[in-house]
């Protein structure tokens, strides 16, 4: 056994220093906050904003998004039915009445969710209240509508998205204006809805075909590896589309990686795609399926936080990106 060592303080006295100003640094005083006035204009919040971490990455996915609108690329929005329950379905509306946004891609309750805005102006149950007595999801209306809607994607060929906002404007539900699904329609706008089946509530309800369901899913699903083919730069050399995951941990990542290999296979070059996340945490499929394996070094954001509060900064700074070009 080896003897016990006595470990006597070290002699500091001889450490090699060297001055700050030849180190680099991550902070410096010319990205820390502005202090705009309380009047401020939008385009003054915006620009006080501190260039670190994620206000910075917000502004560069905004600084993407402009370009790619430049360019004649498409930005496309894949989301977490989420989205429409925190109030989000006008910026997301706007953008695309705007031209920037050209594609809508979610997942299958937001089906649910849209229909139920567009038709009763509210949405969202709770579901501890409506479970115990097994209430939850048993609505009337939701079922019937989705299950037509699947009926007319399969028979048509629109695909699910498609038919749903066919059907929202065919039957002029009153709250239509509000409709992400309705408006994308009057637009001609890809609409797409991946559904998994058993995961949303209108699949406990007699009316659901999982023939409608599947094939109508299966047309939005081959539509969105047509609109994935046209994130790359188009040959230009130039700027690249713009896929922003936002809220969808699992099956929009999984529907954008098989769309990125298909798009592939096809011969579709995507070395210039953007891509992006805005989430409330991380996800391991985000990380792997959106911003990491499809996409080259540094062509990719992550961007934490809730969407009602990073998706109408993001709408703001695009806006003024635009606007600052003209």
């Amino acid at each position: 056994m080896s003897q016990t060592r006595r470990y006597e303080p070290i002699d500091l006295s001889r450490l090699k220093t060297f001055p700050t100003q030849q180190r680099a640094h991550k902070v410096d005083v010319s990205a820390v906050a502005g202090l705009p006035e309380a009047n401020a204009s939008a385009r003054e919040l915006l620009e006080s904003l501190p260039q670190f971490l994620g206000a910075s990455q917000l502004c560069e996915l905004a600084a993407a998004v402009e370009a790619a609108v430049k360019s004649d690329r498409p930005v496309i929005l894949a989301m977490g039915a989420h989205v429409i329950k925190v109030g989000c379905n006008p910026i997301v509306i706007d953008l695309m009445k705007r031209g920037i946004v050209r594609g809508i891609v979610f997942n299958g309750a937001a089906g649910i969710h849209d229909f139920e805005l567009a038709q009763f102006g509210q949405t969202s149950e709770e579901v501890a209240d409506t479970l115990t007595d097994g209430r939850f999801g048993m609505t009337q209306e939701a079922p019937a509508f989705l299950a037509e809607a699947a009926k007319k994607g399969r028979a048509e060929g629109l695909g699910l998205g498609a038919a749903l906002g066919a059907l929202i404007n065919e039957k002029e539900l009153p709250h239509r204006g509000i409709s992400l699904f309705g408006i994308a329609a009057e637009l001609d706008v890809l609409a797409a809805l991946h559904v998994g089946l058993g995961t949303d509530t209108v699949h406990m309800h007699p009316q659901a075909s999982g023939a409608d369901i599947g094939e109508a899913s299966l047309i939005d699903f081959r539509r969105v590896c047509r609109a994935v083919t046209d994130l790359g730069d188009g040959g230009t050399g130039g700027p690249g589309g713009v896929w922003i995951n936002v809220g969808s941990a699992v099956i929009l990542p999984e529907v954008f990686l098989k769309a990125v290999s298909v798009a592939r296979n096809l011969g579709a070059d995507l070395d210039a795609m953007i891509t992006a996340n805005l989430d409330m945490q991380r996800h391991y499929r985000v990380q792997q399926n959106v911003l990491t394996r499809p996409v080259k070094p540094g062509n990719s954001f992550n961007i934490i936080g809730h969407h009602e509060i990073n998706l109408p900064l993001l709408r703001m700074m695009v806006l003024q990106d635009l606007e600052a070009q003209r």
